[in-house]
């Protein structure tokens, strides 16, 4: 078996430092993935809402043509 060997100090505080670094950042990570996940939903909501207005239009507009349509039609 091989006997352990003594680390360099600024080895160890390079270690240490690097993972205080990843725990700090971690909630501002996940507060950006979070904002970042919440920005996509808002305009997808947006972007529905805007469909199913046209669709909505749409039918209207093709309701409305059919009744004119049958109120020239009909024989006076």
């Amino acid at each position: 078996m091989s006997q352990p060997c003594e680390v360099n100090g600024a080895i160890v505080d390079a270690v240490a430092g690097s993972n205080a670094s990843v725990v700090a950042v971690a909630p501002a990570m996940a507060m950006g993935n979070l904002y970042q996940t919440i920005g996509n939903s808002v305009a997808m909501a947006a972007a529905n809402a805007v469909y199913a207005q046209q669709q909505g239009w749409v039918t209207s507009q093709s309701a409305g043509t059919l009744g004119i349509t049958k109120l020239f039609s009909q024989n006076k």
